[in-house]
């Protein structure tokens, strides 16, 4: 009987070991390892958040309603996600003690609860409980000033996202639009100088590859204003560039194939943490979400606006292709997962073959196949 106790509190106390170390890892994940890593407390937690934020969104018919709704989705998920670590930390500590200390259950909880709160009400008269209950009270500590440094670096790197997005709605409209953006540029005569935009956007994909990778919240932290979303920024961009280069008559820039590889490369890093698969080397003939109409109706928008256009309109569609093709999945499933406002061939039309990790998400949600384009204001 004595063997199958000491069994017993063996694997208890294996089994607290396990709870606790998994959930430092968990932490360490999160906040302190500089790259992306899939981790199963932080997904769990955000993924259950994110049903209840669902659950909420029901009723509510308007964007601007839903919008509200899920700007809290981050920030609830982070100090839920805090709250799991130490319920955890303290259900594996209360095993290790009862394994050492033989108290009841109940004593364990409070000795393991007092520890970690460093409330000190409990005590314990033994070396063995005496470590683990100085163990717990450090990581206990850790865990809250990880959440404490990360938030700073959080809001930093979000605010450095927004600035460019709140900058682009000067250039591109609200929502941006790729067509409206160098409208807006011809009129101002400035379509030898769009090379200013590229560099400026390589650095911010750059960025946003390092920040959102690393810190998956920031994906789900919403601009401060209801029109706008880093996702269709990133779009509009993107197909602002393929544009230029596929069909604007006007001398080439490399600095805009930098910007839409950058650009690219950073959608699909950020998609494969949230496992959204994609074709990592698709034929330029493969299809994209862009139909060969909406493409004309852009081109005549542009004509009709004075933008010098290529007169080998068959040539310039291929061209095109072949450039959308290497963003259009992960643009469109990126929209969708972060429930981006509509903006012009981005959010305003589902992914065909969506992954699970985007149906999950899409509640009799209809695609539509067009945006109606509004003239770019007087500037």
């Amino acid at each position: 009987m004595l063997i199958l106790i000491f069994l017993l509190r063996v694997v208890v106390f294996g089994l607290g070991f396990f709870i606790v170390g998994a959930t430092f890892l968990s932490a360490l994940r999160t906040f302190v390892l500089p790259r992306s890593a899939t981790d199963i407390f932080s997904r769990t937690v955000f993924i259950w958040m994110r049903y209840l934020v669902e659950i909420r969104m029901r009723g509510l018919s308007t964007f601007r309603q839903r919008d509200r709704a899920m700007e809290l989705y981050a920030p609830l998920s982070l100090l839920a996600l805090l709250v799991v670590w130490l319920v955890c930390i303290q259900l594996g500590y209360m095993c290790m003690i009862w394994a050492v200390d033989g108290a009841l259950w109940y004593d364990a909880f409070k000795i393991s609860g007092s520890s970690l709160l460093t409330l000190g009400f409990s005590v314990v008269d033994n070396f063995p409980s005496t470590l683990l209950v100085f163990s717990e009270a450090i990581i206990g500590l850790v865990l809250i000033a990880l959440l404490i440094a990360y938030l700073p670096t959080i809001y930093s790197a979000f605010e450095r996202r927004e600035s460019a997005v709140t900058m682009l709605e000067v250039r591109a409209g609200s929502p941006p639009s790729a067509v409206e953006m160098i409208i807006r540029y011809s009129r101002l005569k400035r379509l030898d100088q769009l090379g200013e935009i590229w560099t400026a956007w390589e650095v911010w994909f750059v960025d946003i590859e390092e920040s959102h990778t690393s810190l998956a919240a920031l994906s789900f932290l919403r601009s401060p204003q209801p029109h706008r979303s880093w996702v269709t920024a990133a779009g509009a961009v993107l197909d602002a560039a393929s544009l230029v280069l596929s069909s604007v008559d006007i001398p080439r820039d490399s600095q805009a194939d930098l910007c839409i590889r950058a650009g690219y490369l950073s959608l699909r890093y950020i998609c494969e943490l949230f496992r959204i698969p994609y074709h990592p080397n698709p034929d330029a003939t493969d299809p994209i979400s862009i139909s060969r109409s909406e493409f004309e109706v852009a081109l005549d928008q542009m004509v009709a606006a004075g933008v010098p256009v290529l007169q080998d309109r068959e040539q310039a569609w291929k061209d095109y292709r072949g450039w959308r093709v290497n963003y259009d999945t992960v643009l469109l499933a990126l929209a969708e997962l972060t429930m981006a406002p509509t903006a012009p061939w981005s959010s305003d039309r589902l992914l065909k073959n969506a992954p699970p990790v985007v149906l999950r998400w899409r509640k009799g949600a209809k695609p539509v196949e067009t945006h109606e384009w509004l003239p770019p204001s007087d500037l």
